[in-house]
């Protein structure tokens, strides 16, 4: 490929949009469509039809409302309690980032950070930040996107291709916010099969750190499947309470077929007045600029550890639950679900740990079970059992 086409490529890129964050935050890969265009499928109505296999997921949309006041109170509070260690965390994975990466990029070569959407993004967006700090021990040139993946159906293809085509001597990184089971592990790990034989022409964008290790970096990592993560604890990370509204205002994915563009997604612009995405950013990036410890260099993993896989075997036996996708563990996917799904109960390690409030405030709302098991769950704090509304598929 000559110089003139991949700037072509580049440029192309900038045609797409960046949800409610700048643009020199990220850039979304996402064919955004009008919400009146996506049915509003009622939760209950969604679930039904998710279990039963007749619809997936990700072809439909429960439009997202603005948060509660208490849903906003315990955001503040929670990035009151976990901005400093946000930070921290966000300066030790950009100073591990720089010294894996310091010899390997360049201003035409760049570092690729590929934040999935949507939980990945806040953290991509934090990361570019840091690593485009100038003033920092740790700065490197990277360019930041975002794109979707969606679990049984993949990383979006033709966002992917996109940025090889635009990027063909620069490696990838894939961003995401945290791990749950590690469904959205082995979704990236199968999309990015095809990369895998060393005679791939793309195959040292995908594969930089060998032959199949998967360049996954998240803040939290309590599935041990990461390459790359602040650590393996499941704590109250801010950005997880929020949906929309700390995401640069995109609703979760809608699948579209590859031979018919980018996935799709909704740009909630009725709920800019409930926005925290670039508030989120400008918090805990000035946070990580006034540390005076130095960052540290984390380790990275050559391959996946799954050390709650036998956690998640006995809760599916003691729950009697044939399809996983109905456990949601930590506490940031315990409370998307409590939100977006229609949970049977919820799991929690301790009674009244601080970092449990909103999910059982939300429980008891909606007069949701809980069952306290103590160290059984950990080292998830909580997770949510989603209700059987028909026969496991």
């Amino acid at each position: 490929m000559t110089l003139p086409n991949i700037q072509t490529h580049r440029a192309n890129l900038n045609n797409y949009g960046s949800g409610s964050y700048l643009a020199s935050d990220v850039t979304v890969l996402l064919n955004i469509v009008d919400k009146d265009a996506v049915a509003d499928v009622p939760v209950s109505q969604k679930e039904a039809l998710i279990q039963s296999g007749q619809r997936h997921y990700s072809d439909m949309l429960t439009l997202e409302q603005a948060p509660t006041a208490m849903h906003e109170q315990l955001y503040r509070q929670a990035l009151t309690q976990g901005g400093e260690r946000a930070a921290t965390d966000i300066a030790h994975l950009a100073h591990t980032l720089r010294d894996v990466f310091g010899h390997d990029v360049s201003d035409e070569h760049p570092l690729i950070l590929v934040s999935l959407v949507r939980a990945g993004l806040p953290i991509g967006v934090l990361l570019q930040r840091a690593l485009s700090d100038t003033e920092s021990s740790y700065y490197l040139p990277s360019k930041h996107y975002g794109i979707s993946i969606i679990r049984d159906r993949g990383l979006d293809p033709a966002a992917l291709q996109m940025l090889l085509d635009a990027y063909p001597n620069s490696p990838i990184v894939f961003v995401d916010g945290w791990t749950g089971k590690g469904a959205i592990y082995q979704e990236l790990a199968r999309s990015l099969d095809v990369f895998s034989d060393t005679s791939h022409a793309r195959f040292a964008n995908i594969f930089h750190q060998g032959a199949n290790v998967i360049p996954l970096l998240t803040l939290a990592d309590p599935a041990g499947v990461a390459w790359l993560a602040a650590s393996a604890e499941d704590w109250l990370i801010p950005s997880g309470l929020l949906n929309s509204t700390v995401s640069g205002l995109i609703s979760r994915s809608l699948y579209t077929e590859p031979q018919s563009g980018l996935h799709r997604s909704v740009f909630y612009e009725d709920l800019i007045e409930a926005d925290h995405s670039l508030a989120f950013i400008d918090h805990v990036d000035a946070t990580r600029r006034s540390l005076t410890a130095p960052p540290e260099c984390l380790p990275t993993y050559q391959q996946p550890r799954y050390q709650t896989a036998a956690l998640i075997d006995t809760l599916a036996a003691d729950y009697g639950i044939t399809n996983r996708n109905r456990i949601k563990p930590t506490i940031a996917e315990a409370t998307r679900a409590i939100l977006r799904r229609d949970p049977e109960r919820i799991l929690l390690a301790t009674a009244a740990h601080p970092d449990t409030v909103l999910l059982r405030h939300l429980c008891e709302q909606r007069g949701i079970t809980i069952d306290v098991l103590g160290d059984k769950i950990l080292p998830y704090q909580a997770i949510t059992l989603i209700k059987q509304r028909t026969t496991d598929n």
